[in-house]
């Protein structure tokens, strides 16, 4: 007997390392892809179009979006309705992966202000759930796996293991009359093993074929009493960015139930303003990783103005279109939007960009998320560590400022899961 349960024990960790190594191939895969389109749809057909070829796409994009909405339904979820319903049902469905993958690159590939992470976590969640199925008779463990796959999703992902294990550890909603099928300390080395999968397999895919995500990590020496002084102000300009986010969601949320069911036009109005901007701004445009990279060597020249209104504007087009049928995530735009703010400070008060986009950014994403810790350690992908201290008390500041009473009410029902409509 306690043979046979140290090798389903054995064959247990295997699998949860596989899982994570899978869950991070998958996160390679979506952002291979997601770079092959980009470069066909954006560098192989722009020239022939002109300067007004964004407007031009983002409405094609749309089209395709929405017929494609139509025929197969709204996919993907968004992040939060996943996890919500992997720690309420310990799984997710996978009988639609085919469509869940699509749906979640092709708004990626024609330039929509979203990220990847909605539809990459959807789509390993089904996988590990449809793993854990056929796996049951080694024991209840293998309910674990979904998480895992989520948790190792999100680590690959942000490349921030920190973030992932916290995301996992949170602990399943109370009062939902089941006990946990393992401990609090299995659990954690179930994720722990599952994020050295993931993050193994894609540093390796990354080193040796390449592709992954392209955000630069920014460092610091010191601060001086420059710093100290602009810090306070900081805060508070991203702190107003989280909220205008905040609010501007919950609004086009709003005026997306008002439209009602129409899966063609929402996403090509969306794709029209989108594309409107994009020959404005065209940092306004796609999830954010890539344009960080380039926005980093040319911030300088480009004047205070400029940058501020990019960063502002591109927190109302990723709330349009998460609500307007181009689905995905919103984390890395308003990175980005955070990184615009902050070089747009820098130049403004002249002290240390480093320390202002990291101030910034905090704020914001603190304010977006309203769980200030979870903020800095998913923010550490491209901030250093010594920054903890400012960038927590700023996602707190963040955090702090209240919303209106039906932004909350709206926030709360997005924490509920819902089923997708068919």
């Amino acid at each position: 007997m306690n043979g046979t349960r140290a090798v389903n024990r054995l064959i247990f960790i295997l699998s949860v390392v596989l899982t994570g190594a899978v869950a991070g191939f998958f996160v390679w895969l979506v952002l291979f892809i997601m770079d092959v389109g980009l470069e066909l749809v954006w560098d192989g057909m722009s020239s022939w179009f002109g300067r007004y070829y964004p407007i031009l796409m983002c409405v094609v994009g749309g089209v395709v979006i929405g017929l494609f909405a139509r025929r197969y339904g709204n996919y993907p979820e968004d992040l939060r309705t996943v996890m919500a319903k992997v720690k309420r049902d310990g799984r997710y469905g996978y009988d639609k992966l085919g469509r869940m993958s699509v749906a979640a690159v092709l708004p990626l590939v024609f330039g929509g202000s979203i990220g990847p992470e909605a539809g990459l976590t959807g789509v390993i969640a089904g996988l590990c759930s449809w793993v854990g199925d056929r796996m049951r008779r080694f024991g209840s463990d293998f309910r674990e796996l979904t998480e895992a796959g989520v948790t190792a999703t999100l680590s690959a992902l942000f490349t921030a293991p920190l973030y992932g294990f916290a995301s996992g550890m949170s602990g399943r909603p109370s009062g939902d009359g089941e006990a946990p099928a393992v401990s609090k300390w299995t659990r954690a080395a179930i994720y722990i093993c599952a994020i050295v999968g993931a993050l193994a397999s894609m540093v390796l895919l990354t080193h040796f074929i390449g592709g992954g995500m392209p955000l630069p990590h920014y460092e610091w020496e010191a601060i001086g009493m420059e710093e100290l002084i602009w810090t306070v102000p900081l805060m508070l300009v991203g702190a107003v960015a989280g909220w205008l986010f905040c609010v501007s969601d919950a609004l086009l949320s709003r005026v997306s139930d008002r439209i009602g069911d129409r899966p063609v036009l929402k996403p090509v109005v969306a794709g029209a303003i989108l594309g409107i901007c994009g020959v404005v701004l065209p940092f306004t445009m796609f999830s954010g990783e890539s344009q960080a990279v380039e926005l980093d060597s040319i911030w300088a020249g480009m004047g205070a103005a400029i940058l501020l209104t990019t960063g502002f504007i591109k927190i109302l087009i990723t709330a349009m279109c998460v609500n307007m049928g181009w689905r995905g995530g919103h984390f890395f735009p308003v990175i980005f939007a955070g990184i615009s703010i902050g070089y747009g400070t820098a130049l403004l008060t002249g002290t240390d960009p480093v320390f202002c986009l990291c101030v910034v950014t905090a704020a914001l994403v603190g304010g977006v998320m309203r769980r200030p810790v979870m903020a800095v350690l998913l923010l550490f992908l491209c901030f250093p560590l010594m920054a903890a201290i400012p960038m927590v008390l700023a996602a707190f500041v963040g955090s702090l400022i209240p919303l209106p009473s039906w932004v909350a009410e709206a926030e709360k029902k997005v924490e509920s899961p819902v089923d997708v409509a068919e």
